[in-house]
């Protein structure tokens, strides 16, 4: 059900992906040594590197879907030939909501989006064949692979992906989340990590906190799993997925940051994305994820 201008201030993100979660409980998968790779080459030519191309920000390239947002991404280090890929939140999994503690590698998947240009017209269908890599432990993230390589998709709409920064984001930078469900696009900044940040049963670590009270940036139900760009790099540094809607502790829908004495402080209004350097510090030569590589800082089942 398509959500009305009433229901816009449907508390926190994960209440977006709720009806879907009725469908049932993912069960865990045990880590490989390292992920199916992004990568399978539809052509003969020799791979190439994808060539970053910077752009405006705005909705250009990213992925409507049923119950959240969505962005096309691609590592820094993806080739021409690599599947292309579809980031979003953990949270916003067809399989519903993942328990604490679990995390999804090599999942088949069947989930489609619709991938939007500039003006926020969709352009094509975009399909996924496997979840890489989804959790809620630690971070809040899914990560897709399509079954369409980036040249294929350039090719017949003339968009590239958003590049996934392999860099830590900064304090103070001003970002951009455009979400592809509402077509719009927040703007505010970087107002410090949060070491620890707990919701329900839900733990996230160095999280993105957004200058508050700024309301050019109170996201809202349906912006879950946005992009959270870097103005200045015009690359992902994060992904939208939270905010304390009723001012309460810890609770579903009320994220609070615990301090280092265990005590705890929360803000009504204050809204959080989670960081995605994190895949970079996990990946092969080959694009795959390995999360046993040194330095990995991906959730481990």
């Amino acid at each position: 059900m398509t959500p009305t201008p009433a229901t816009r201030r449907r508390r926190f993100r994960l209440l977006v992906a709720a009806a879907t979660a009725i469908a049932g409980t993912a069960l865990t998968v045990p880590a490989a040594a390292a992920m199916t790779p992004a990568s399978a080459p539809a052509t003969t030519a020799s791979p190439s590197r994808v060539t970053p191309q910077l752009q405006a920000v705005g909705l250009a390239s990213t992925i409507a879907l049923s119950n959240c947002s969505g962005s096309l991404a691609r590592y820094p280090s993806s080739l021409d030939t690599d599947r292309a890929m579809m980031l979003t939140n953990g949270h916003c999994y067809e399989g519903g909501f993942l328990a604490a503690g679990q995390v999804l590698v090599n999942r088949a998947s069947s989930r489609t989006g619709k991938l939007l240009n500039a003006s926020g017209t969709a352009v094509a269908t975009v399909k996924a064949d496997l979840v890489l890599y989804a959790t809620m432990t630690g971070t809040d993230v899914t990560l897709y692979r399509l079954n369409r390589t980036f040249a294929q998709l350039r090719s017949t709409t003339g968009l590239n992906a958003l590049t996934i920064s392999s860099s830590h984001p900064v304090d103070g930078h001003a970002i951009s989340i455009p979400s592809s469900y509402w077509k719009t696009t927040y703007s505010c900044s970087i107002n410090g990590f949060v070491p620890t940040l707990r919701e329900d049963q839900w733990t996230w670590h160095d999280s993105i906190r957004y200058l508050y009270p700024n309301s050019a940036c109170q996201t809202i139900g349906g912006t879950s799993g946005s992009p959270i760009v870097d103005n200045a790099s015009l690359q992902i540094v994060g992904i939208n997925n939270t905010s304390n809607e009723q001012g309460q502790a810890c609770t579903l829908d009320n994220p609070c940051e615990v301090n280092a004495d265990g005590s705890v402080t929360y803000t009504q209004g204050q809204n959080y994305g989670q960081e995605t350097y994190w895949f970079t510090t996990c990946l092969t030569a080959t694009n795959a994820i390995d999360l046993n590589k040194t330095g990995c800082l991906l959730t481990k089942p």
